[in-house]
């Protein structure tokens, strides 16, 4: 198993790296005892919360519950295009098959909404102006919270010595809302995403895969949805189609994100202004009441990303994207499919000149994707327009 993990050189400057393995240690621990893999536990939870770590739990790799749901959700074909999740097959529900000699998983949790950006309703209500999913706002959350993993996993080898482990952010088959279910840190709820009562469902996951024999946290007794379904019929699209189960291929974040092709015309209308990810099902969700803000300056908001005009995002060229969108988990997507997602949106938003004029601009695009979309949003103002007379 991996000792060590690498960290990208552009990785955010979150406070002093910790000591090397070989600095004096903390306090011994005696792992050959209950005792001292206990107090280790509880260790590793407070130097998480040092780290700014939200919450940190312990939990076994017997994940057989969930995969018996991964593989079925598989099997239906709800996974769209995504075909890396099939080809992973069982590694996802089994972590010693990913990483051979993982006993426990260490799951952690990293708040992340953006109190500092404009208000999500408000933008989704504005259809002149583009939304981007909030956890898109700021700096790409792989690096932060990847960094934050190392410098635990740096502190328990400077406090143990070399133990095995590795650390995954969203970076491979790893059934992340499980694990942290079974670590106690929140629910799986109907809208499949993980909600905490105290803190909602705003928040990153990431996960150290283990070879040390801790002590597991508990999870909670019970899921809090009750009979609660308001996140169903708050997905524009009905990708919720039955409590836990998410038909990826009607989601708007899969379209917008994961999606290399044409996004399915029956579902651009519904798609509204939302030009990268969707929060509706969070956002309707009474336990996000109670979210904890994000205290992570790099999850701000970056280049008015909180609520621009549409015309003035889809005038970005390739450099331009790729300039301002440097850091940003957007990036991934590319400038073509950003302008995809941005026709789309446009064709949706008020007629105006100067939504016409910047749709009428790109009908030459180079890329046939975009020019189809274009084409698509044109003639949905004119259709507008023909039933306006």
């Amino acid at each position: 198993m991996p000792t060590s993990l690498a960290i990208p050189a552009d990785g955010p400057a979150d406070g002093p790296a910790d000591a090397p393995a070989d600095a004096p240690a903390d306090a011994p621990f005696d792992l050959t005892t209950p005792t001292g893999r206990s107090a280790l536990a509880t260790a590793i939870r407070a130097w998480g919360a040092e780290l700014g770590l939200s919450a940190v739990g312990i939990t076994d790799t017997d994940l057989g519950e969930h995969e018996a749901r991964l593989l079925n959700w598989l099997d239906a074909g709800l996974h769209g295009e995504m075909h890396w999740m099939a080809r992973h097959g069982t590694r996802r529900s089994r972590p010693a098959d990913l990483v051979p000699g993982t006993v426990r998983i260490v799951s952690v949790r990293l708040d992340y909404f953006p109190d500092a950006a404009r208000h999500a309703e408000t933008v989704l209500a504005d259809a002149t102006l583009g939304y981007v999913s909030r956890y898109a706002l700021g700096r790409d959350y792989h690096k932060v919270l990847r960094r934050r993993l190392q410098r635990l996993a740096t502190r328990i080898e400077r406090t143990i010595g070399p133990f095995g482990y590795r650390a995954f952010v969203d970076s491979a088959p790893v059934l992340e809302k499980a694990i942290a279910e079974k670590a106690g840190l929140g629910w799986i709820g109907k809208h499949t995403n993980l909600i905490n009562e105290r803190a909602g469902s705003f928040f990153f996951l990431g996960e150290l895969y283990t070879d040390l024999p801790l002590p597991v946290d508990p999870p909670q007794p019970q899921q809090h949805c009750g009979s609660c379904n308001a996140c169903l019929p708050a997905c524009p699209t009905g990708a919720i189609v039955a409590p836990w189960k998410l038909d990826a291929r009607r989601c708007i974040s899969y379209h917008t994100i994961e999606l290399t092709g044409p996004i399915p015309v029956e579902f651009r209308r519904a798609m509204g202004n939302r030009i990268y990810g969707c929060d509706d099902c969070q956002l309707a969700c009474p336990f996000d009441k109670f979210r904890t803000s994000g205290k992570e300056p790099d999850f701000a908001p970056r280049h008015a990303l909180d609520g621009s005009a549409l015309v003035a995002l889809f005038g970005w060229n390739a450099r331009q994207f790729e300039q301002r969108l440097e850091g940003s988990p957007i990036r991934r997507i590319g400038h073509e499919r950003w302008s995809r997602n941005l026709a789309v949106a446009l064709g949706n938003a008020p007629s105006s000149a100067a939504v016409l004029d910047a749709l009428r601009g790109r009908r030459d695009d180079p890329s046939e994707l975009v020019r189809e979309h274009v084409r698509w949003a044109l003639d949905e103002h004119a259709a507008r327009c023909d039933d306006d007379r």
